[in-house]
């Protein structure tokens, strides 16, 4: 099967890790499981057919704790959509799906050494991201 699109580029645009102190890094070694992983996907369209496809990752801690770090790191992939995709649903599953998947080995590496190297390398990701499942979830 021939790929609707190509990966020209990808790497990190953006990346924060944010612990104000020392009383909030104990803190959080003992809350982190409480955090949760924001998933974020937006897109912009380059020149020739190209698109910037941004993968945004979250961990943070929605409760209103004072004490809390922040974990966020923006992933971007420069693709070229092939010529005969003229349908935007086609173009959106693309976006949203295809490209996040192929990427996904690679982000989750990157996003879990930001956490592992700020402090918490017990962290580790119960499950694989499932951009299908997302993408149905949110189109069907």
């Amino acid at each position: 099967m021939k790929d609707n699109f190509k990966i020209l580029a990808q790497y990190v645009k953006d990346i924060s890790s944010e612990t104000p102190n020392v009383e909030t890094y104990l803190f959080v070694k003992e809350n982190i499981s409480k955090y949760l992983l924001n998933i974020d996907i937006t897109s912009k369209a380059l020149k020739n057919k190209l698109i910037e496809v941004n993968v945004t990752l979250k961990f943070e801690d929605k409760n209103a704790n004072e004490k809390k770090s922040y974990f966020e790191i923006v992933y971007a992939v420069i693709v070229r959509i092939n010529d005969e995709i003229k349908d935007k649903k086609d173009l959106e599953k693309i976006i949203l799906c295809e490209v996040p998947t192929k990427i996904s080995t690679e982000l989750e590496k990157t996003f879990l050494n930001l956490v592992h190297n700020s402090g918490h390398p017990e962290i580790k990701l119960d499950k694989k991201f499932d951009f299908q499942k997302l993408y149905n979830e949110k189109f069907n």
